[in-house]
Formats: C-alpha cells, sequence, structure tokens
C-alpha cells in the first residue's frame, strides 16, 4: 500500500495527534495507531522520518502482515502464527491508510486504492509446485488458541 520513500518533517509528526492518531515517539522511532492498525517511521539521518513499517493490522501489540493465500486472506504474525482476518479488519486497515496519507500529505493512487494490497501472495493450486501448500510457502502455522 506504500511504495514511497517520501521522508516527513518533526512538523508533519507532531500534527498527527490533533488528528486522531495515537503517537508514540521513543529514540527515533514514531508508531502511529488508530483503528487497531498500526505504522511506523523512523528518524533519518537528516532528521526527516521515513516510513519503515508500512500500516498494518496490530496483533497484541505488535504489526502484523497481511497475506492473500488464495482461499482466505489471513493476518501473520512474526513468530508465524496464522490468524483468519475478518472483514471488518480489512475495512478499519483501509480507513487508517487513507486517514494517514491524508495527514502526511501521500497521494494515493488509482492502482492502489483499488483493494487491500497484501505483504504476500503466495499461492498456487497446482500439487508438487512451489505454493501448493500456501502454510509451507510463508512458514505459517495454525493458533495453538483455535
Amino acid at each position: 500500500m506504500w511504495y514511497v520513500n517520501k521522508l516527513f518533517d518533526q512538523a508533519q509528526i507532531e500534527s498527527l495527534s490533533s488528528k486522531g492518531f495515537l503517537v508514540r515517539s521513543s529514540g527515533g522511532v514514531v508508531r502511529m495507531e488508530m483503528y487497531g492498525c498500526g505504522a511506523e517511521l523512523r528518524k533519518a539521518s537528516e532528521g526527516r522520518y521515513q516510513m519503515t513499517v508500512i500500516p498494518s493490522i496490530m496483533s497484541q501489540g505488535q504489526f502484523t502482515h497481511l497475506w492473500d493465500a488464495g482461499y482466505q486472506k489471513f493476518l501473520l504474525t512474526h513468530d508465524g502464527t496464522k490468524l483468519p482476518i475478518r472483514v471488518d479488519q480489512l475495512a478499519d486497515l483501509r480507513r487508517f491508510n487513507e486517514e494517514l496519507r491524508t495527514a502526511l500529505g501521500v497521494p494515493t493512487y488509482y492502482n492502489e486504492a483499488l483493494g487491500s494490497t497484501c505483504h504476500y501472495s503466495v499461492y498456487d493450486r497446482v500439487k508438487g509446485r512451489s505454493g501448493h501448500n500456501p502454510d509451507e510457502t510463508v512458514g505459517a502455522h495454525e493458533d495453538a488458541e483455535h
């Protein structure tokens, strides 16, 4: 969703709180959160900020990756746990993404506005080819609680 190398200045970052974002800053890292989603910026050498974690759905305070397994979309946690995504989570991610782009002055291009783009789109229906088992391809496993 964010294919930009744009740098943001301190004033842009400081304005996010007044626009409803929960902003946390520590040691040159800024995390913005809203609607159960978040993104992260890091201070670059010239004192401006660059996005290092694109807008993502949060799970237990951690960023997740959106994964299209062909038959369903999942959230992948950093430990490889796969969680089925809910439609309201996708709607919240889209809303968060649009509001963050507007707040930071980043344009939205047509192809990005069409729908959710995934970190991973790995699947292949032909048995024996790489990707025929989506879980193996991305190293996912079921949540032990389900």
